[in-house]
């Protein structure tokens, strides 16, 4: 949606959209108390965990959580995004990420200098650099061991990386398998993002129409049906919202209500008048 049809909502953004700015995510209390306990985390290092159902806020969470530690001072964070990747080009995106070159098909020379260079981050800023990887149901179980072993020191009594990883149940119910428990087992701060209850979705909701810059975009019985109807999903709350924003653009209104949501989810359209 451009500047032009934003502007005649008064929108700095879209607040429906997987763009809005990280600054103007809203945060729940149980991700705030995650994003404290990574704060503190960092200093030793180690893997954590954030799991949900898709459209659950799980990288919003993650979002959330970078913006935060963007404000620590000398912190080295990386976010790989190919999780889906083999062993070589697992090993290409951390050297880019980390800025060392490596021979990504020798990974024992890979893995000396990642391990050096984080070793070298430790020792002038005290903090593990932090790894974030989204979507970490799609990596495998070969990678995942690599990343396992990658960060740990002295025989297993020390951790030189911070590793979050997010991901839908699929993620959960492969930790529990017998080639990854040594990696569940590490797991030192968890978040289990659940259904939110209609009360949750309308904070959130009206959090990101404030932060927008247009509080009064919905009216309250159209907030209160939007949230109702989302199945406790901010993904599918975001998507119907989003429509919408959309149909009131094309038909030139100035405020979205509850006959434009029975117009545009209309269960049981009527039949075209046969002339």
């Amino acid at each position: 949606m451009n500047k032009k049809l934003l502007g005649l909502f008064g929108l700095k953004f879209n607040p429906f959209s997987p763009q809005v700015p990280a600054p103007a995510l809203f945060t729940f209390p149980p991700i705030d108390s995650f994003c404290w306990r990574i704060e503190q985390q960092i200093g030793d290092g180690g893997f954590a965990l954030i799991t949900g159902d898709c459209g659950a806020g799980k990288s919003a969470a993650l979002r959330i959580l970078s913006q935060r530690l963007s404000q620590v001072r000398d912190l080295a964070v990386g976010c790989l995004t190919r999780p889906q990747a083999g062993v070589t080009d697992f090993y290409r995106e951390l050297g880019h990420l980390f800025g060392v070159p490596l021979a990504a098909r020798n990974r024992w020379h890979s893995s000396n200098v990642l391990r050096q260079k984080w070793l070298t981050h430790i020792e002038s800023s005290v903090y593990r650099p932090l790894l974030l990887i989204d979507e970490a149901q799609e990596m495998s179980a070969i990678v995942l061991s690599e990343l396992r072993l990658l960060s740990s020191a002295d025989l297993d009594s020390r951790s030189i990386l911070t590793i979050v990883l997010a991901g839908d149940q699929r993620l959960a119910s492969r930790l529990a398998d017998l080639d990854l428990l040594p990696i569940a087992s590490r797991i030192r701060t968890r978040l289990r993002l659940e259904s939110l209850t209609p009360k949750q979705l309308q904070d959130c909701l009206q959090h990101l129409l404030q932060a927008a810059g247009n509080p009064a975009l919905m009216t309250p019985a159209l907030l209160t049906t939007l949230c109702e109807h989302a199945a406790g999903n901010l993904r599918l709350l975001m998507n119907m919202a989003n429509d919408l924003l959309s149909a009131a653009v094309h038909q030139e209104r100035e405020r979205l209500d509850e006959k434009l949501y029975f117009e545009v989810f209309a269960l049981d359209p009527k039949p075209a008048k046969k002339l």
